[in-house]
């Protein structure tokens, strides 16, 4: 007879489970993946390292699930923020300027998801989350293109194009050497300015109009 393990002991390991990826979470927020160690993590969480290869099978792992834990969070804002009544230049405009914003609320955990170098299986979780932004982005320049707002023969070339201008816009404020610039007291880009430029790039890419576009900026 196989030995089946209670609802009770199903519920307890999935409640651990859940504590381990939230305090890895918090790691990676801190200090990026470099400090999501299974040592630094055990401590946190408070077990023995060895009972963190209960849930995963490895660092790898481990850290492709934080990734697509914290990225489908800032998927599911953007979604949520595309959804916005509102016409397709004002809805991507909204969202690219809380994208901002989102990320540089939590600036470490945001340039890890962006651009730190990571495992390879953190790394396809990165290509596999690129595409679901592009998606989402992809029908709002549809829409746009309908409305005859946008401009773009090649709406999902267009969306990647978005996504990677989003990324480079905010790597170089959100990397470490600019947070050590700050650290310094040099002086340092900020959010608004940032975000307006990122949002009057975008725009204009997509051929809104251009006076709209300065309208539409924070």
């Amino acid at each position: 007879m196989a030995y089946r393990h209670s609802a009770a002991r199903i519920d307890r390991d999935q409640e651990q489970r859940e504590r381990i990826l939230d305090c890895a979470l918090l790691l990676v927020a801190e200090g990026g993946f470099a400090a999501l160690t299974m040592q630094s993590l055990a401590e946190r969480v408070g077990i023995a390292t060895g009972s963190l290869y209960r849930h995963f099978r490895g660092k790898g792992e481990l850290a492709a699930q934080v990734f697509a834990r914290a990225s489908q969070r800032e998927v599911d804002a953007m979604t949520a923020t595309l959804a916005l009544p509102g016409s397709a230049p004002e809805r991507l405009a909204k969202a690219l300027e809380q994208f901002a914003a989102r990320a540089w609320q939590s600036r470490r955990l945001a340039f890890a998801l962006i651009a730190e170098p990571v495992d390879p299986e953190v790394d396809e979780r990165r290509l596999a989350f690129r595409e679901a932004y592009a998606a989402q982005l992809g029908q709002v320049i549809e829409q746009g293109v309908k409305a005859g707002a946008f401009h773009a023969p090649f709406v999902s070339v267009s969306a990647a194009c978005l996504v990677g201008a989003i990324s480079e816009a905010l790597v170089g404020p959100l990397s470490p050497q600019a947070r050590a610039a700050r650290e310094a007291g040099e002086p340092a880009l900020q959010l608004a300015d940032v975000s307006a430029a990122l949002i009057s790039f975008c725009l204009r890419a997509l051929s809104a109009n251009t006076e709209r576009a300065e309208e539409l900026q924070p």
